[in-house]
């Protein structure tokens, strides 16, 4: 009980995501570089530093994440909500120092303008993934771990038709 009660104390972490999508429709996935037991993937996000907008805060992570700078990306759309997800029973206390229950995450999506030899996912350091490739839209849920597959397929139906 005294878990349940914790967890309900912790907040969410607030935090950006950038769907980048290439000019055949196909979105920038790649697999994170701590988790490639499980074959974990997902698309470039992380959390927003204090007086930072989301906008700022979903750009800079795609450049930190991929080498992608702004001037290579249109901005197309922004959802007009977070969304949030919860952390498994065994992560709570365990991420982002404890102080968090999960993640309110803001997305956006732009139009990827540059070649693909601009994709750096080395850039970062240290580097958060291992291998990146282009997926169709529908494909993303499947391949995140299940905690955040109803967000990603949230993020799929509010942009699927702009991509």
């Amino acid at each position: 009980m005294a878990k349940d009660r914790i967890e309900m104390e912790l907040g969410y972490r607030r935090c950006a995501g950038f769907m980048l999508a290439n000019r055949d429709g196909l979105v920038f996935a790649a697999q994170r570089i701590d988790s490639q037991v499980l074959g974990t993937w997902q698309m470039p996000q992380g959390g927003i530093d204090p007086g930072e907008s989301e906008r700022e805060a979903a750009l800079r992570e795609l450049e930190e994440e991929t080498g992608v700078t702004s001037d290579l990306v249109d901005i197309i759309a922004a959802m007009p909500e977070p969304v949030r997800y919860d952390l498994p029973d065994e992560l709570v206390g365990q991420l982002w120092g404890g102080k968090y229950r999960g993640q309110e995450q803001h997305w956006f999506l732009g139009r990827f303008k540059g070649e693909d030899s601009d994709i750096d996912i080395a850039a970062h350091d240290p580097p958060e993934f291992s291998e990146w490739k282009w997926v169709v839209p529908d494909e993303l849920p499947d391949l995140i771990v299940p905690f955040k597959r109803e967000v990603y397929r949230r993020v799929v139906k509010e942009f699927r038709d702009l991509v």
